[in-house]
């Protein structure tokens, strides 16, 4: 990473390592970076993707890239912050100083205390700013409007769109109000938005759309039927985010709205055999300073990752918690299950782990 100006291909390259199955939001992102990183005005982002689905792990990737490099490191400030905490500091009206100040925190942390002031503040006006959980801050829940989820919207508006902003800095950094260029911040928003899928899906069936939707004959059983192929992919309007709880104003300030793929049992697999953060790479670790080593036969790590799909809404979290389950006594006791120095593991024991068969006698 000798070069001031990556391309887009080349940070998606090191975003892929670390996020699977997730094409399409790796390389939206490896867009807006490169252009953040050439200087170039960057829209912000909206993630749309179930809970587990690499969100977070994809901006948690952005920042190991960015820091990684000591000529990109000034772009690196990055800064997650729940949209639900948030709209609890806008009821004390002061999410956008609480929001600036652990900017301020974090770059100071990145720098070291004893760095300028204005170095510092360098790094602020070139943070990423990660909202999790931004569905949490609908303007309207159960038909009713939601008070607080729209202050909410309402404050990172005014950081979205404000290039200079007034921050009172605290007691440490002086204490003085200065003038933040928040031009060069870059906004990534992201949510499960639960219920969202339905919704549309309701739509283009029995709602307004109603029709829109064709069947597609499909072979099966020897036997041809018709099925209905639906993806939100294909169907989500603007509208209903809109009918969702985003404002208008908010969600304009949106150039990119991605989908996250939810993942199916290849998917998993492949994150629990090949993520850098998988379980069974720390577990692999851990057999190894006992002098130890694990194998897992193709079909037990397939068996796990089935198990996996049965939570949906974990994704791949829900790979830790299977594999969790089937560790538990082998970590307890390695040597116990060792042969000639080596721990193997089948489906049939994954089986036999996962119906609770498994114990110490």
């Amino acid at each position: 990473m000798s070069s001031s100006k990556p391309q887009p291909t080349a940070i998606a390259e090191v975003l892929s390592q670390r996020v699977l199955g997730q094409e399409e939001a790796v390389r939206e992102i490896s867009i807006a970076v490169a252009k953040r990183l050439a200087g170039l005005v960057t829209g912000n982002i909206l993630m749309i993707g179930s809970s587990g689905t690499g969100k977070t792990s994809l901006m948690r990737a952005v920042e190991l890239y960015l820091a990684s490099d000591p000529e990109l490191a000034r772009h690196s400030t990055l800064v997650r912050v729940h949209a639900n905490v948030l709209a609890e500091q806008t009821a004390e009206g002061r999410a956008g100083e609480v929001l600036l100040s652990r900017i301020l925190d974090r770059a100071r942390e990145q720098l070291g205390d004893q760095a300028p002031m204005e170095a510092v503040l360098g790094r602020v006006s070139q943070a990423v700013v990660f909202v999790d959980e931004i569905d949490k801050i609908r303007s309207v829940v159960g038909g009713q409007p939601n008070v607080l989820g729209i202050r909410a919207q309402e404050a990172l508006l005014t950081l979205i769109e404000n290039e200079a902003v007034p921050f009172t800095l605290p007691a440490w950094a002086g204490g003085k109000t200065v003038t933040l260029d928040a031009s060069g911040l870059l906004f990534v928003a992201a949510g499960a938005f639960e219920g969202l899928y339905d919704s549309v899906y309701d739509r283009v069936t029995i709602g307004a759309d109603r029709g829109s939707l064709q069947s597609v004959s499909v072979m099966g059983a020897g036997e041809v039927h018709e099925e209905l192929r639906f993806s939100l992919r294909d169907w989500l309007r603007y509208e209903d985010l809109f009918d969702y709880g985003l404002t208008p104003q908010f969600l304009s300030r949106f150039d990119a709205l991605v989908l996250l793929n939810d993942l199916g049992e290849d998917e998993l697999l492949k994150i629990f055999l090949e993520g850098q953060d998988s379980g069974l790479h720390q577990a692999r670790d851990y057999f190894e300073a006992m002098g130890l080593e694990l194998a897992l036969s193709p079909s037990a790590a397939r068996r796990i990752a089935a198990e996996a799909t049965r939570q949906p809404r974990l994704g791949a979290r829900a790979l830790k918690e299977v594999f969790r389950r089937v560790m538990r006594s082998y970590e307890f006791e390695p040597q116990r299950f060792a042969v000639d120095g080596t721990v193997i593991i089948d489906a049939g024991e994954v089986d036999e782990a996962l119906t609770g068969r498994q114990g110490l006698q």
